[in-house]
């Protein structure tokens, strides 16, 4: 018998991946420990003016789908009107079968609106009056999305130079769902994009009221904001790495190369590469002075496409996978901070699934009981992976080169209010790939043990591991 579309038992194959999702992980709080939301709309509770807004606005994913069908510019980043940059997105809809996008966003229309309807032209009328209907009640504003969705805590993704002052006020009001910010340095580590990263630096002293001149000034205007974002909750970080460094260096030897730069003297690529190393380790020892997590997301090849970069910037949906070899070097970092006893708790995400098996095993050679279990992390399934078999690839890896039962599960890594299914969605998977290995008498059908397992990847490793 052929199974209903999105049923109850979705992606869930047999009784005891079912018994697994229904019973334990369905209903666990969610913990978003790395998301691009907007804290300013949590705040300020916004209500969507269409689904439209919430759901083509901000969404990086979409954009690519209606591009590869064919849809104009104009309905995507352009300036149509917002019934028809929807009526093109459901147009798009129908060919994006094997997608996550179409599994994500047909839950998201049945949980956030009890729509069961299948996307496409002849139903965009109908979806589009209905929750545009409900977007107007209170009951759907920014912060009831989020209670809707049972989020117990989320940390947004904030430049070092932001005054966080919707999560302070988030936090003053007593607003339950924790809305913490995390330290991405990303405009700090790329020294050759002199002038993006010169008028960075000029805004870091300007917001520590120290003159940078050196690299000791430079670490010293870093520390005050290390600390401020700790005291405003902060206890992540976040580095975008797409090819990554190493150079056998000595502070001293970044401080030559920053003083270049400051001077507007060209520097050459191992100089780019002495001082990238000495900030990757000052932002790893300050997180482990202060206790934070350090996540590394690596392999973005970032906008190949020069003529769409010209056109409409970084960051419209134009990057893809890299595949630079970094293996040693990110053995070199870690080393390098494990040798002074300054490893922080770290998670590695890679983008390019041929990855896996070796950042599977090189965060094995890192785990320490300085910490406790799970130290190092193999991130979830990002970006371009985190579809059904990029889950069930990373999830299998993570289980034959390291400990899945301490993994800290999933995240949306999203800038949509509308993204928490994507948990959901998640869970399923996990709960469908361990029901089948029991099934298959690869597991024991022990439900301690497999109770343990689902609550542990969905919630209660991350809550402990983050300490949130």
């Amino acid at each position: 018998m052929n199974k209903k579309f999105l049923d109850d038992n979705f992606l869930l194959s047999n009784e005891i991946a079912q018994h697994l999702y229904h019973d334990y992980a369905k209903s666990l709080p969610i913990i978003d420990y790395h998301n691009h939301l907007s804290p300013k709309e949590i705040y300020d509770d916004v209500q969507f003016s269409s689904i439209a807004e919430a759901w083509l606005g901000h969404d990086h994913y979409k954009w690519r789908a209606m591009r590869a069908n064919g849809i104009d510019e104009s309905f995507i980043t352009g300036d149509a009107d917002s019934r028809d940059k929807f009526d093109k997105w459901c147009q798009s809809v129908p060919y994006l079968i094997g997608n996550p996008l179409y599994h994500w966003n047909h839950l998201e229309l049945q949980r956030y609106f009890d729509i069961d309807l299948i996307i496409n032209e002849q139903n965009a009328a109908q979806i589009w009056e209905t929750c545009n209907e409900q977007l107007k009640r209170p009951s759907h504003s920014a912060r009831n999305l989020l209670r809707m969705m049972n989020v117990e805590s989320l940390c947004t993704t904030d430049d070092p130079l932001s005054d966080l002052e919707y999560h302070k006020a988030l936090a003053d009001e007593g607003f339950e769902v924790k809305v913490l910010p995390t330290f991405r340095s990303d405009d700090l580590f790329y020294i050759e994009n002199t002038n993006k990263f010169l008028s960075w630096v000029s805004g870091l002293a300007e917001k520590t009221d120290i003159n940078i001149t050196s690299l000791d000034e430079l670490f010293s205007a870093l520390d005050q904001r290390f600390t401020y974002f700790h005291e405003v909750g902060c206890r992540l970080s976040d580095m975008g790495i797409k090819v990554v460094p190493y150079a056998a260096s000595t502070v001293e030897d970044a401080d030559l190369v920053f003083k270049k730069v400051l001077a507007g003297v060209a520097i050459n690529a191992h100089e780019v590469e002495v001082f990238k190393t000495q900030i990757f380790h000052f932002i790893g020892q300050k997180n482990h002075q202060l206790g934070w997590t350090m996540q590394l997301h690596i392999g973005v090849l970032q906008d190949p496409n020069a003529r769409r970069f010209e056109e409409l910037g970084g960051a419209t949906g134009f990057s893809s996978m890299d595949d630079q070899i970094f293996a040693a070097n990110l053995g070199n970092l870690l080393s390098d901070l494990d040798y002074k006893h300054q490893l922080t708790k770290t998670i590695v995400y890679c983008l390019n699934p041929r990855d896996n098996a070796m950042v599977a095993t090189l965060i094995g050679a890192f785990q320490d009981s300085d910490f406790g279990p799970g130290k190092i992390q193999f991130g979830s399934g990002w970006w371009f992976n985190d579809q059904k078999l990029g889950m069930i690839d990373q999830l299998t890896t993570l289980g034959n080169l390291g400990m899945l039962g301490r993994f800290v599960g999933m995240l949306t890594d999203s800038r949509s209010l509308l993204s928490m299914p994507r948990h959901e969605y998640f869970r399923r998977i996990l709960c469908n790939l361990i029901g089948q290995w029991v099934k298959d008498g690869e597991l024991p059908n022990d439900e301690a043990l497999l109770k343990q397992t689902v609550e542990g990847i969905c919630y209660y490793n991350a809550k402990q591991y983050f300490d949130l």
